[in-house]
């Protein structure tokens, strides 16, 4: 199995944004001298049962991409766990199918899962949150214009305090509002944040995509800020 600075890097990322993970009953590859490899994560994958919308990007473009597929594709690249990211903005049924791929897969895969923010109801969900199968914490892009106005306007500010008191991590697609991001780590220092696909300009190539690397870089100061290696820029 080779390991890539890109496999190693998902590999210790898992263990810097979710704490120091219980040992998976997945028995570790071993090299020629007996050595034990370090295991494989990767950090972001999307499954999907059925797609309402198009899915967006450069997300494959396919019906449904089962928990099935995505081992297939796993074991053929040498990956021995993932972490999902359920794709709500085109399957809105992905958190559930998320929760049940973990617990009938509970060695190859766990959950950043998530649920509508709008409905007042949810809020309780947090309470009791990673009691789910193989759930570890709330992902939300927040890619919209639309959604980001609810950084702004204090419609999250209950996430955050409540987040933060339960111990649980959130991922976002922070590069697209980078000083919103630090101003949220900086009032929640106990609030494990995490800035998908490397905080990169998702709409740039080359040195474009790079636009925002001294904010990104000053990030380095907050403890409790990581940085997921996922995603690649268009």
């Amino acid at each position: 199995m080779e390991l890539t600075p890109y496999t190693l890097l998902c590999s210790a990322l898992k263990a810097r944004i979710l704490g120091d993970p219980a040992p998976s009953p997945v028995e570790p590859a071993t090299f020629a001298d007996g050595l034990a490899a370090m295991k494989i994560i990767d950090a972001q994958v999307h499954i999907w049962t059925k797609t309402v919308t198009a899915p967006s990007g450069l997300h494959r473009k396919v019906a449904a991409f089962t928990a099935e597929d995505c081992l297939k594709e796993m074991d053929e690249a040498g990956v021995d766990a993932a972490l999902i990211h359920p794709p709500a903005g085109w399957d809105p049924d992905a958190n559930a199918y998320a929760v049940e791929s973990a617990a009938r897969y509970p060695d190859r895969y766990a959950v950043m899962g998530q649920f509508p923010l709008r409905d007042p109801q949810n809020r309780k969900l947090i309470h009791g949150w990673r009691d789910q199968p193989g759930m570890m914490g709330l992902r939300w892009a927040f890619l919209s214009p639309e959604q980001q106005v609810w950084l702004h306007d204090g419609s999250l500010d209950w996430l955050w305090l409540a987040a933060e008191q339960e111990g649980l991590p959130i991922a976002m697609m922070g590069g697209l509002f980078l000083p919103k991001f630090r101003e949220i780590a900086e009032r929640h220092p106990g609030l494990k944040l995490i800035l998908d696909h490397c905080g990169l300009n998702r709409h740039g190539q080359d040195a474009e995509a790079f636009i925002h690397l001294d904010e990104l870089v000053a990030l380095a100061k907050l403890p409790n800020v990581a940085v997921k290696a996922t995603g690649a820029p268009h």
